[in-house]
């Protein structure tokens, strides 16, 4: 049987999320559009705001937080497969 690799999932999850956070933040600044989600995770991101700045701390809070999620989620599946 395969398992997943921790550390390739966490990573993947992580530039997804890091991204997705970033891009959102710089469309919320330059669209206004998505602004309420930014405010939403900025209760949780500290310095996530649709700004510049706010963006690039959006984007490595997400990485971080999507590095242990895609661990959590790949070492549960490893031990649930067995």
């Amino acid at each position: 049987m395969n398992k997943l690799d921790i550390k390739a999932l966490g990573l993947a999850v992580g530039i997804f999320w890091g991204l997705y956070c970033a891009l959102l933040g710089m469309v919320a600044m330059l669209f206004g559009c998505g602004t309420g989600l930014v405010e939403l995770l900025s209760d949780y991101y500290v310095g996530f705001k649709p700004t510049l700045l706010g963006s690039l701390a959006g984007g490595i809070w997400g990485l971080v937080d999507g590095f242990i999620c895609g661990v959590v989620v790949a070492w549960l599946y490893n031990r649930l497969a067995r």
